[in-house]
Formats: C-alpha cells, sequence, structure tokens
C-alpha cells in the first residue's frame, strides 16, 4: 500500500481540474436544456406534457448530483492548496493512495 509520503498532489489536482471542467460542461448542456423544455411550439396532448414533466424532474435531479460533485471537487482541491489533501478528516490518519486514485475527492479512509 502506498503511503502519503510518495502522494504527488500535481498529478490529483489535474485529475480534479479534468474532472471539474468535464462536470462543469455537462451542468451547461442540462441547463440549457431545462431552459428550452417547453419552448419547441405548443404542447397540446397530456403524454407529451407529462413525458417534459419527467424528463424535466430527471434533469434537475442529474444538474444537483453534477452540483455536488463540483462541490466535493472544489473541497478536494481547497485541501490541496491548504496542504491537508490525502489526511483522513475522521482520524487523521493518511488516505492510501490507492483509495485517491478510485476517488479523488475521498474525505476518510475505509471504515474511519
Amino acid at each position: 500500500m502506498s503511503t502519503l509520503d510518495t502522494l504527488d498532489l500535481k498529478k490529483f489536482e489535474a485529475i480534479l481540474t479534468a474532472e471539474k471542467t468535464k462536470i462543469e460542461r455537462n451542468i451547461a448542456l442540462i441547463k440549457v436544456e431545462i431552459n428550452s423544455i417547453g419552448m419547441d411550439g405548443e404542447i397540446d396532448e397530456i403524454i407529451d406534457m407529462a413525458e417534459i414533466e419527467i424528463e424535466n424532474n430527471t434533469d434537475h435531479t442529474l444538474l444537483e448530483k453534477l452540483e455536488n460533485e463540483v462541490e466535493e471537487i472544489n473541497a478536494a482541491l481547497n485541501r490541496i492548496a491548504l496542504g491537508t489533501y490525502g489526511i483522513c478528516e475522521k482520524s487523521g490518519k493518511p488516505i492510501p493512495i490507492e483509495r485517491l486514485r478510485a476517488n479523488p475527492t475521498a474525505r476518510t479512509i475505509v471504515n474511519a
């Protein structure tokens, strides 16, 4: 198991920044879709209205999930800046690099 001493913060910062950029693009696309729902002309049928409502709810749920992911990435980037990245918030022990590779926004070790 790798330790915090061998942690390459620049690599994790690049991974987190790239993921944030990708998510922000998806957020922008979803917002465009949400804003365009119902603008394609008149909605005359109840079934069409129901389908639009389902799509709208799905888009809002996905948007919320993606915005939460951006918040987690921002928090991880902040931990890098503060020098606390890779330290378990519960136990104060180093988070294994394998866990950080699998989940770069991890705040705790497993079973902390």
